[in-house]
Protein backbone atom coordinates (compact mmCIF):
# COMPACT_ATOMS: atom_id res chain seq x y z
CA UNK A 1 0.00 0.00 0.00
CA UNK A 2 1.29 3.34 -0.92
CA UNK A 3 0.07 4.59 2.20
CA UNK A 4 2.97 5.78 4.40
CA UNK A 5 1.30 6.15 7.31
CA UNK A 6 0.33 2.44 7.49
CA UNK A 7 3.90 1.29 6.50
CA UNK A 8 5.76 -1.40 7.80
CA UNK A 9 7.89 1.36 10.06
CA UNK A 10 4.35 3.10 11.46
CA UNK A 11 3.12 -0.35 12.26
CA UNK A 12 3.72 -0.65 16.50
CA UNK A 13 2.36 2.88 16.55
CA UNK A 14 -1.04 2.90 14.29
CA UNK A 15 -2.04 -1.14 16.28
CA UNK A 16 -1.01 0.96 20.34
CA UNK A 17 -3.55 3.68 18.49
CA UNK A 18 -5.48 1.40 17.70
CA UNK A 19 -5.77 -0.77 21.29
CA UNK A 20 -7.46 2.48 22.51
CA UNK A 21 -9.52 3.62 19.89
CA UNK A 22 -11.18 -0.10 20.17
CA UNK A 23 -11.78 -0.09 23.58
CA UNK A 24 -13.32 3.35 23.30
CA UNK A 25 -15.47 2.66 20.63
CA UNK A 26 -16.55 -0.45 22.22
CA UNK A 27 -20.00 1.24 24.53
CA UNK A 28 -21.28 1.98 21.44
CA UNK A 29 -20.84 -1.59 19.91
CA UNK A 30 -21.71 -3.15 22.58
CA UNK A 31 -25.59 -3.13 22.05
CA UNK A 32 -25.55 -4.63 18.76
CA UNK A 33 -22.71 -7.35 19.56
CA UNK A 34 -24.23 -8.23 23.05
CA UNK A 35 -20.58 -7.35 24.92
CA UNK A 36 -20.67 -6.74 28.69
CA UNK A 37 -18.49 -4.09 28.39
CA UNK A 38 -15.79 -2.25 26.93
CA UNK A 39 -13.72 -4.83 28.83
CA UNK A 40 -15.00 -7.50 26.17
CA UNK A 41 -13.94 -5.73 23.28
CA UNK A 42 -10.36 -6.87 20.98
CA UNK A 43 -8.34 -5.26 18.75
CA UNK A 44 -9.46 -7.85 16.33
CA UNK A 45 -13.17 -7.14 16.44
CA UNK A 46 -13.84 -5.47 13.08
CA UNK A 47 -17.30 -4.92 14.44
CA UNK A 48 -16.04 -2.96 17.62
CA UNK A 49 -13.95 -1.12 15.02
CA UNK A 50 -16.71 0.07 12.60
CA UNK A 51 -18.48 1.93 15.35
CA UNK A 52 -15.10 3.90 16.45
CA UNK A 53 -14.54 4.68 12.43
CA UNK A 54 -18.05 6.06 12.52
CA UNK A 55 -17.50 8.13 15.56
CA UNK A 56 -14.19 9.29 14.12
CA UNK A 57 -15.88 10.87 10.97
CA UNK A 58 -15.94 14.80 10.56
CA UNK A 59 -19.67 16.10 9.23
CA UNK A 60 -18.35 16.44 5.69
CA UNK A 61 -17.00 13.03 5.49
CA UNK A 62 -20.31 11.64 6.88
CA UNK A 63 -22.22 13.12 4.74
CA UNK A 64 -20.41 11.67 1.56
CA UNK A 65 -19.72 8.54 2.22
CA UNK A 66 -22.67 7.41 4.99
CA UNK A 67 -26.12 6.48 3.81
CA UNK A 68 -29.39 4.83 5.49
CA UNK A 69 -29.29 1.31 6.30
CA UNK A 70 -31.94 0.21 3.59
CA UNK A 71 -29.74 2.24 1.05
CA UNK A 72 -29.98 0.14 -2.80
CA UNK A 73 -26.06 0.84 -2.43
CA UNK A 74 -25.52 -1.24 0.62
CA UNK A 75 -26.41 -4.98 -1.49
CA UNK A 76 -24.91 -4.13 -4.67
CA UNK A 77 -21.48 -6.10 -5.82
CA UNK A 78 -19.35 -6.05 -9.06
CA UNK A 79 -16.21 -7.24 -10.07
CA UNK A 80 -14.72 -3.83 -10.04
CA UNK A 81 -16.50 -0.63 -8.99
CA UNK A 82 -16.29 1.78 -6.12
CA UNK A 83 -18.72 2.19 -3.90
CA UNK A 84 -18.24 6.10 -3.08
CA UNK A 85 -15.55 8.15 -5.21
CA UNK A 86 -13.69 8.59 -2.13
CA UNK A 87 -10.16 6.63 -2.14
CA UNK A 88 -9.15 5.79 1.70
CA UNK A 89 -5.58 7.24 1.08
CA UNK A 90 -6.51 10.49 0.35
CA UNK A 91 -9.60 11.03 2.07
CA UNK A 92 -9.21 9.46 5.42
CA UNK A 93 -7.28 10.49 8.60
CA UNK A 94 -4.20 8.33 8.86
CA UNK A 95 -6.25 6.67 11.81
CA UNK A 96 -8.97 6.45 10.01
CA UNK A 97 -6.78 5.15 7.62
CA UNK A 98 -5.30 2.61 10.40
CA UNK A 99 -8.46 1.61 11.18
CA UNK A 100 -10.34 1.08 7.81
CA UNK A 101 -6.90 -1.70 7.48
CA UNK A 102 -8.17 -3.29 10.27
CA UNK A 103 -11.96 -3.80 9.75
CA UNK A 104 -10.47 -5.32 6.57
CA UNK A 105 -8.22 -7.44 8.10
CA UNK A 106 -10.02 -8.84 10.86
CA UNK A 107 -12.67 -10.35 8.34
CA UNK A 108 -9.88 -12.57 7.03
CA UNK A 109 -8.19 -15.62 8.30
CA UNK A 110 -4.87 -14.55 10.07
CA UNK A 111 -3.65 -17.22 7.86
CA UNK A 112 -4.64 -15.87 4.66
CA UNK A 113 -4.75 -12.28 5.62
CA UNK A 114 -1.72 -11.24 3.76
CA UNK A 115 -2.20 -13.09 0.41
CA UNK A 116 -5.57 -11.06 0.45
CA UNK A 117 -3.56 -7.86 1.06
CA UNK A 118 -1.30 -8.79 -2.13
CA UNK A 119 -4.02 -9.41 -4.14
CA UNK A 120 -5.30 -5.83 -3.57
CA UNK A 121 -1.60 -4.48 -3.96
CA UNK A 122 -1.42 -6.60 -7.72
CA UNK A 123 -5.24 -5.65 -8.54
CA UNK A 124 -5.69 -1.49 -7.78
CA UNK A 125 -1.91 -0.47 -6.08
CA UNK A 126 -3.33 -1.37 -2.04
CA UNK A 127 -5.83 -0.78 -0.01
CA UNK A 128 -5.32 2.73 -0.22
CA UNK A 129 -6.64 2.62 -3.71
CA UNK A 130 -10.19 1.12 -2.61
CA UNK A 131 -13.33 3.20 -1.04
CA UNK A 132 -15.53 2.04 1.87
CA UNK A 133 -19.10 3.55 2.58
CA UNK A 134 -20.92 3.29 6.00
CA UNK A 135 -24.71 2.04 6.24
CA UNK A 136 -27.49 2.80 9.67
CA UNK A 137 -25.10 3.41 12.38
CA UNK A 138 -23.31 1.62 15.00
CA UNK A 139 -25.23 0.92 17.87
CA UNK A 140 -28.84 1.28 16.40
CA UNK A 141 -29.00 -2.31 15.76
CA UNK A 142 -28.85 -2.51 12.19
CA UNK A 143 -25.31 -0.97 10.06
CA UNK A 144 -22.97 -2.38 7.48
CA UNK A 145 -19.73 -1.53 6.38
CA UNK A 146 -18.78 -2.00 3.00
CA UNK A 147 -15.30 -1.76 1.19
CA UNK A 148 -15.02 -1.92 -3.15
CA UNK A 149 -12.56 -1.71 -5.68
CA UNK A 150 -11.20 -3.37 -8.00
CA UNK A 151 -11.80 -7.31 -7.28
CA UNK A 152 -13.26 -6.94 -3.77
CA UNK A 153 -16.90 -6.11 -2.34
CA UNK A 154 -16.19 -7.03 1.61
CA UNK A 155 -18.61 -6.44 4.26
CA UNK A 156 -18.65 -6.30 7.57
CA UNK A 157 -22.42 -5.98 9.23
CA UNK A 158 -22.42 -7.23 12.75
CA UNK A 159 -25.12 -9.69 12.08
CA UNK A 160 -27.31 -6.71 11.15
CA UNK A 161 -28.28 -8.60 7.84
CA UNK A 162 -30.59 -11.21 9.04
CA UNK A 163 -29.92 -14.54 7.37
CA UNK A 164 -27.32 -13.17 4.89
CA UNK A 165 -23.97 -14.79 4.96
CA UNK A 166 -20.91 -12.05 5.00
CA UNK A 167 -23.62 -9.63 5.22
CA UNK A 168 -24.90 -10.21 1.46
CA UNK A 169 -23.48 -11.07 -1.66
CA UNK A 170 -19.73 -10.56 -2.11
CA UNK A 171 -16.55 -10.40 -4.37
CA UNK A 172 -13.18 -11.34 -4.67
CA UNK A 173 -10.86 -12.22 -7.83
CA UNK A 174 -6.69 -11.41 -8.65
CA UNK A 175 -4.92 -10.82 -11.38
CA UNK A 176 -1.11 -11.00 -10.25
CA UNK A 177 0.72 -10.38 -13.16
CA UNK A 178 0.70 -7.76 -16.33
CA UNK A 179 -1.13 -10.27 -18.92
CA UNK A 180 -4.89 -9.88 -18.46
CA UNK A 181 -5.43 -13.14 -19.45
CA UNK A 182 -3.40 -15.58 -17.08
CA UNK A 183 -1.51 -18.46 -18.38
CA UNK A 184 -3.27 -22.02 -17.91
CA UNK A 185 -1.85 -22.97 -14.71
CA UNK A 186 -2.76 -19.15 -13.11
CA UNK A 187 1.23 -18.42 -12.14
CA UNK A 188 0.92 -16.64 -8.15
CA UNK A 189 -3.16 -15.92 -8.51
CA UNK A 190 -3.67 -16.45 -4.59
CA UNK A 191 -7.16 -18.34 -5.31
CA UNK A 192 -6.35 -20.72 -7.96
CA UNK A 193 -5.88 -23.26 -5.12
CA UNK A 194 -9.78 -23.46 -4.85
CA UNK A 195 -10.02 -24.11 -8.48
CA UNK A 196 -7.35 -26.98 -8.14
CA UNK A 197 -9.41 -28.49 -5.85
CA UNK A 198 -12.81 -27.80 -7.11
CA UNK A 199 -10.74 -29.71 -10.67
CA UNK A 200 -10.12 -32.96 -8.02
CA UNK A 201 -13.72 -33.53 -7.57
CA UNK A 202 -14.15 -33.85 -11.59
CA UNK A 203 -11.39 -36.07 -11.66
CA UNK A 204 -13.01 -38.23 -9.18
CA UNK A 205 -16.67 -38.43 -11.40
CA UNK A 206 -17.64 -41.17 -13.65
CA UNK A 207 -18.35 -40.86 -17.42
CA UNK A 208 -22.25 -40.50 -16.86
CA UNK A 209 -21.48 -37.87 -13.92
CA UNK A 210 -19.05 -36.03 -15.95
CA UNK A 211 -21.75 -35.37 -19.00
CA UNK A 212 -24.13 -34.44 -16.22
CA UNK A 213 -21.20 -31.69 -14.48
CA UNK A 214 -19.52 -30.45 -17.37
CA UNK A 215 -21.62 -27.86 -19.58
CA UNK A 216 -20.84 -24.79 -22.36
CA UNK A 217 -21.32 -21.31 -21.49
CA UNK A 218 -21.47 -19.59 -17.96
CA UNK A 219 -23.73 -17.35 -16.40
CA UNK A 220 -22.72 -14.03 -17.84
CA UNK A 221 -21.56 -11.68 -15.21
CA UNK A 222 -24.32 -8.80 -14.68
CA UNK A 223 -23.10 -6.94 -11.75
CA UNK A 224 -25.34 -7.99 -8.46
CA UNK A 225 -27.43 -10.10 -10.96
CA UNK A 226 -24.52 -12.51 -11.34
CA UNK A 227 -25.55 -13.69 -7.86
CA UNK A 228 -29.12 -13.89 -7.98
CA UNK A 229 -30.05 -17.58 -6.62
CA UNK A 230 -32.06 -20.04 -8.18
CA UNK A 231 -34.64 -20.56 -5.23
CA UNK A 232 -37.81 -22.80 -6.53
CA UNK A 233 -37.81 -20.62 -9.65
CA UNK A 234 -34.90 -22.85 -11.60
CA UNK A 235 -33.00 -26.19 -10.93
CA UNK A 236 -29.64 -25.56 -10.25
CA UNK A 237 -27.13 -26.50 -13.37
CA UNK A 238 -24.73 -29.26 -13.26
CA UNK A 239 -24.43 -32.88 -11.30
CA UNK A 240 -26.66 -32.94 -8.04
CA UNK A 241 -24.32 -33.48 -4.81
CA UNK A 242 -26.79 -36.07 -3.73
CA UNK A 243 -25.84 -38.31 -6.79
CA UNK A 244 -22.05 -38.44 -6.02
CA UNK A 245 -20.73 -41.19 -4.12
CA UNK A 246 -19.33 -40.88 0.11
CA UNK A 247 -16.27 -40.36 -0.80
CA UNK A 248 -17.17 -37.51 -3.99
CA UNK A 249 -19.16 -35.62 -1.87
CA UNK A 250 -15.75 -35.83 0.97
CA UNK A 251 -13.88 -33.85 -2.05
CA UNK A 252 -17.06 -31.10 -1.94
CA UNK A 253 -16.42 -30.24 1.43
CA UNK A 254 -12.70 -29.84 1.34
CA UNK A 255 -13.80 -27.69 -1.38
CA UNK A 256 -16.21 -25.78 0.61
CA UNK A 257 -13.71 -25.43 3.18
CA UNK A 258 -11.06 -24.17 0.69
CA UNK A 259 -13.58 -21.70 -0.30
CA UNK A 260 -14.34 -20.47 3.24
CA UNK A 261 -10.69 -20.92 4.22
CA UNK A 262 -9.86 -16.87 3.35
CA UNK A 263 -12.57 -15.54 5.69
CA UNK A 264 -12.79 -15.05 9.54
CA UNK A 265 -14.26 -17.88 11.72
CA UNK A 266 -17.49 -16.17 12.74
CA UNK A 267 -18.46 -15.85 8.86
CA UNK A 268 -17.19 -18.90 7.64
CA UNK A 269 -19.28 -20.78 10.23
CA UNK A 270 -22.34 -18.60 9.50
CA UNK A 271 -21.99 -19.20 5.42
CA UNK A 272 -22.00 -23.88 6.61
CA UNK A 273 -24.80 -23.27 8.87
CA UNK A 274 -26.93 -22.06 5.75
CA UNK A 275 -25.81 -24.43 3.95
CA UNK A 276 -26.48 -27.35 6.24
CA UNK A 277 -29.89 -25.14 6.68
CA UNK A 278 -30.43 -26.17 3.21
CA UNK A 279 -29.60 -29.77 3.30
CA UNK A 280 -25.77 -29.14 3.53
CA UNK A 281 -23.60 -30.13 0.04
CA UNK A 282 -25.91 -32.78 -0.72
CA UNK A 283 -28.27 -30.14 -1.64
CA UNK A 284 -25.80 -28.21 -3.94
CA UNK A 285 -24.87 -28.94 -7.42
CA UNK A 286 -21.53 -28.66 -9.09
CA UNK A 287 -21.12 -27.51 -12.59
CA UNK A 288 -17.84 -27.03 -14.70
CA UNK A 289 -17.90 -25.13 -18.19
CA UNK A 290 -15.70 -26.41 -21.42
CA UNK A 291 -15.91 -22.79 -23.23
CA UNK A 292 -13.44 -20.72 -21.58
CA UNK A 293 -10.80 -23.49 -20.70
CA UNK A 294 -7.52 -21.64 -20.83
CA UNK A 295 -5.42 -23.31 -22.56
CA UNK A 296 -7.78 -26.13 -23.64
CA UNK A 297 -6.10 -28.68 -21.55
CA UNK A 298 -9.45 -30.16 -19.50
CA UNK A 299 -8.65 -28.50 -16.60
CA UNK A 300 -11.25 -26.40 -15.91
CA UNK A 301 -11.11 -22.41 -15.30
CA UNK A 302 -14.49 -22.19 -14.35
CA UNK A 303 -16.67 -23.33 -12.54
CA UNK A 304 -19.67 -23.14 -9.58
CA UNK A 305 -21.43 -24.76 -6.60
CA UNK A 306 -25.19 -23.94 -6.72
CA UNK A 307 -28.41 -24.23 -4.79
CA UNK A 308 -31.67 -22.69 -4.44
CA UNK A 309 -30.06 -20.56 -1.85
CA UNK A 310 -26.30 -20.50 -2.47
CA UNK A 311 -24.41 -19.41 -5.34
CA UNK A 312 -20.89 -19.56 -5.22
CA UNK A 313 -19.04 -19.24 -9.06
CA UNK A 314 -15.47 -19.20 -9.83
CA UNK A 315 -14.68 -17.82 -13.31
CA UNK A 316 -10.95 -18.24 -13.63
CA UNK A 317 -11.14 -16.72 -17.57
CA UNK A 318 -9.39 -14.46 -18.23
CA UNK A 319 -8.56 -14.15 -14.83
CA UNK A 320 -9.93 -14.91 -11.16
CA UNK A 321 -13.20 -13.79 -10.68
CA UNK A 322 -15.48 -14.94 -7.93
CA UNK A 323 -19.14 -14.55 -6.95
CA UNK A 324 -20.45 -15.17 -3.62
CA UNK A 325 -23.85 -15.22 -2.01
CA UNK A 326 -25.33 -17.33 0.17
CA UNK A 327 -28.53 -16.99 2.29
CA UNK A 328 -30.54 -18.84 5.04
Amino acid sequence: MNCPDCSPDSSMDRRDFLKTATLAGAVVAAAPLNLAGAAAAKVSDSETLVATLYNSLNPAQKKDVCFPFDHALRSKVDNNWHITPHKIEAFYTPDQQAMITEIFRGLHNPDFVEKVMQHMKDDAGGLGKYSMALFGQPGSGAFEFVLTGRHCTVRCDGDSVEGAAFGGPIFYGHQPGESFTEKPDHPNNVFWYQAQRANEVFKSLNGKQRELALLGDPRPEKGTQTVALPGKTRKAEGLPVSEMTRDQRALVEKVLADLLLPYRKKDADEAMRYIRKNGGVAGLSMAFFRNLDLGEDGVWDVWQLEGPNMVWYFRGHPHVHTWVNIRA
